[in-house]
């Protein structure tokens, strides 16, 4: 039996386990659905290992059926804002990675690199309030290979937002200028932007609010365009002055004109 210990955050203190590792799935490769079908094993997952919402299941389903009329594949408004939304972390005084459960489920190892690679802060942001699965995700991340995550502090908060996912931490969401937040609430991007935060999100519909507020949006699947964001900020690393013109020139509005048109054509 694996041992609990007690981790204290602020003045809670939660009961976590070492998390185990993902177990090995049914599906074989040759399966034709076998990446989405592997990617819903890793939320369902997630979920058993306190990582994930149950909600989760149900928000990653919708994006699951953006991704189906997106063919499944990267195209090229995605990778041109994969382009920019690099190009903006790189050149950031201060970029975070905000982390939520299906995130974390979904590619820890891959946000663990990105973070590597523009030197973004990771911090753990969740809509539905539970310090124990703040504190797993946290595990999960360190054993993927983070070297710190940071926790939402009760003593910052965005402005403009009144529910859980206002809570940032001082060094992390509350300084920055740059945050990335993949399968992010419309509200709260809304609310980052607000705040002064120019905000790099993954998002697959391109219609959301989410989407529409982003400084840069990829409306692309997670697990694909995050090690093409990967490799993009370890070839451009130490390049961070000759980046402004991909970030001056970004037209996110017309990368999200682009994404609903193929939308639309597979419909």
């Amino acid at each position: 039996m694996m041992q609990k210990t007690t981790t204290a955050t602020g003045d809670a203190a939660a009961e976590i386990y070492p998390l185990p590792p993902m177990p090995a799935s049914d599906v074989t490769p040759s399966h034709p659905r076998y990446l989405s079908l592997m990617a819903r094993e890793r939320i369902v997952q997630g979920v058993e290992a306190g990582i994930a919402s149950p909600h989760g299941l149900i928000a990653h389903g919708r994006g699951e059926a953006f991704d189906y009329l997106l063919n499944e594949r990267t195209h090229d408004f995605a990778s041109g804002a994969v382009d920019a939304g690099v190009a903006l972390l790189l050149a950031a005084r201060h970029p975070v990675i905000s982390v939520n459960g299906n995130v974390c489920a979904l590619a820890a190892e891959e946000l663990c690199a990105l973070a590597a690679a523009t030197g973004a802060k990771l911090e753990v942001n969740i809509f539905h309030t539970s310090a124990a699965r703040e504190l797993a995700i946290r595990s999960y991340l360190e054993r993927a290979g983070a070297q710190e995550v940071l926790m939402p502090s009760r003593t910052h908060a965005l402005q403009h937002i009144d529910h859980n996912r206002r809570w940032i931490h001082p060094e992390g969401i509350h300084l920055a200028d740059v945050v990335c937040v993949p399968l992010e609430d419309g509200d709260r991007c809304q609310a980052l932007i607000r705040n002064g935060k120019k905000v790099v999100t993954i998002d697959l519909n391109p219609m959301s609010r989410t989407a529409r507020a982003a400084t840069v949006t990829i409306v692309d699947n997670l697990t694909r365009c995050l090690p093409l964001m990967v490799a993009r900020a370890r070839e451009w690393q130490g390049r961070e002055e000759s980046l402004s013109e991909i970030t001056s020139g970004w037209d996110n509005e017309a990368a999200l004109s682009a994404a609903e048109a193929a939308l639309r054509r597979m419909s």
